[in-house]
């Protein structure tokens, strides 16, 4: 029986019901392969100038080719595929297949394993902690340390396995491109990111497993992966990419993560795809940074990867950078697809405050402790439908209505309120000039004296602010926009502030051009405001400036 058949001969036992009636019991929960799909066809893969623009969140059932869609368990392993292709295409680089010539063996609670691809060879260890007695033991690979940023006692007190993974021996958390351990099995893939090299090493701690099962005794179809902040995001990128995982936790994951790249672009001072790490994706997929509704997929889908498999995404709100208003969105999103499965109970999230970044809060220990009692130890009867977090006023539903349930409220441009100001009509102190640019809306533009910088406090006295007067129509979110020309990363950032608020720097603004750039977001109420803004670079150019409700902003010069 080949590879194909028994992948699909499994898939329609799992789903002999239409998914309207399937039972949790009918739907597997873990695979034996780490990846179910490996010979469907992959999709084409337009380059950057060919895709399509799509600004609500794509459609996670939606073929690649445009040919419909399908929400059949069936038809899951094959849209999977396109979704991993798409992922490692545009964002982290292909992660590299199993390789032929592996070993592996177990002494000493070290679980040792061998790669040998292309005439080189990498050696894998991981400390494993056992429980007393003859297992199979479940067990938790934890990045790091056996727990991940998790509390050992969770494990330890319910007999479960820990296997530290340690991923400096795959690449370093910062890479040096073509330098790193794994770059020595596969020179041709110098350019991956780490996020597929990572994934690949827990892989063949997976094989690992297997090799040595006669002298580890681990149930691996109960495995758990777990780690926290960056760690959070190797570890759903794990669990997306093997299918042996049974159960993902990733703890904080932030931007890059659970968060949706196009959804955290309307926030503030969050980890968006043009000011994540360069070391962890691939190179290429910065050319997105202006334009991330080109992305063909969003991280909705990543952790889509994981259904129907059990995920569960812990947030922080107390962190802005991890960008979790932008996570719960995609949070949302996702579980539409594990809905869609006939298992909603295999997806939680729960985005907690007050508490430092990756340590668990003991009100979020509940949920954890749920999601490894059900999902390593089997106990059925245990609730894990969370949804937990402080996002109530948070509009989510027009991201991905569209394809949850067939009507897009979609935000309409054409009922959005809008102010537009030419920088150069701003009440401007001494230490502006400004300059012309055929290219600038009405020729002009605005910029701050050369050698002028301040960028620890905001300048002192009104020669070195912009200020606007605005008077806003109606309650709720407006979101800044303004055109820039911000030549380099020195020369890129401004204070900016609302009324008599505090000031925020608006950095890491760099265009290539004129370019729109979000610098803020404020709820504001109808009447009088003013908005500053104070030069905190020189260098930077600024065109207009609009205030919209439009979460999406503007595009063109005459905006």
């Amino acid at each position: 029986m080949n590879r194909r058949f028994q992948l699909v001969l499994s898939v329609l036992i799992g789903s002999l019901v239409s998914n309207e009636g399937l039972m949790s019991q009918d739907v597997p929960s873990v695979y034996e392969l780490e990846h179910t799909g490996a010979d469907y066809p992959p999709p084409i893969l337009p380059s950057i100038d060919d895709l399509p623009v799509i600004q609500s969140l794509p459609d996670p059932f939606a073929w690649s080719d445009g040919s419909g869609r399908s929400t059949e368990l069936a038809d899951w392993s094959r849209r999977r595929s396109e979704i991993k292709a798409e992922i490692e295409h545009y964002e982290i680089g292909e992660k590299p297949a199993r390789p032929e010539n592996i070993s592996a063996n177990f002494r000493d609670n070290t679980l040792t394993v061998t790669i040998e691809v292309n005439g080189q060879s990498l050696k894998l260890t991981a400390n494993v902690w056992l429980p007393e007695g003859d297992g199979p033991f479940p067990a938790v690979i934890g990045i790091g340390r056996g727990s991940g940023s998790l509390p050992p006692e969770i494990f330890t007190r319910r007999d479960i396995a820990m296997i530290a993974f340690d991923f400096s021996q795959v690449m370093s958390h910062t890479q040096t491109r073509g330098k790193e351990p794994i770059n020595r099995l596969y020179p041709d893939q110098t350019e991956m990111g780490a996020y597929s090299a990572w994934p690949w090493g827990i892989s063949r701690i997976i094989d690992g497993l297997e090799l040595v099962e006669s002298d580890l005794p681990i149930d691996r179809e109960h495995l758990a992966v777990t780690g926290c902040s960056f760690a959070g995001k190797m570890a759903l990128f794990a669990g997306a990419l093997d299918e042996r995982i049974a159960l993902t936790i990733a703890q904080e994951p932030g931007g890059g993560g659970a968060a949706a790249w196009r959804v955290s672009e309307t926030l503030g001072n969050v980890e968006t795809l043009g000011k994540t790490s360069r070391a962890w994706f691939l190179e290429d997929m910065f050319r997105f940074s202006n334009s991330v509704e080109k992305v063909p997929h969003d991280h909705h889908e990543l952790m889509a990867l994981v259904a129907p498999r059990a995920l569960l995404v812990l947030g922080n709100p107390d962190y802005e950078w991890l960008a979790d208003e932008s996570g719960f969105v995609s949070c949302m999103a996702a579980k539409e697809v594990w809905k869609s499965l006939g298992v909603p109970d295999r997806f939680g999230f729960s985005i907690v405050a007050d508490h430092p970044h990756c340590q668990l809060p003991d009100n979020q220990r509940p949920e954890v402790e749920a999601f490894v009692d059900k999902f390593l130890l089997g106990k059925t009867d245990i609730e894990t439908s969370v949804a937990r977090h402080p996002f109530e006023k948070v509009e989510h539903s027009f991201w991905y209505d569209g394809w949850a349930t067939g009507t897009s409220t979609f935000p309409d441009r054409s009922k959005a309120e809008l102010h537009s100001i030419e920088a150069e009509s701003a009440s401007h102190g001494s230490e502006w000039i400004v300059g012309e640019d055929q290219e600038a809306s009405s020729g002009t533009f605005l910029t701050v004296r050369d050698g002028l910088e301040s960028t620890d406090n905001v300048p002192s006295g009104d020669d070195a602010k912009l200020q606007y007067p605005i008077t806003i129509g109606k309650e709720g979110r407006y979101y800044l926009y303004a055109r820039l020309n911000c030549p380099s990363a020195d020369d890129d950032s401004f204070w900016i502030q609302i009324d008599d608020q505090e000031f925020i720097a608006a950095n890491g603004l760099q265009t290539n051009g004129w370019q729109w750039v979000k610098l803020d977001r404020f709820d504001l109420t109808p009447g009088n405001h003013t908005l500053t803004i104070a030069y905190r670079e020189d260098g930077a150019k600024i065109d207009k400036v609009i205030l919209t409700t439009y979460v999406f902003g503007p595009t063109g010069a005459n905006n």
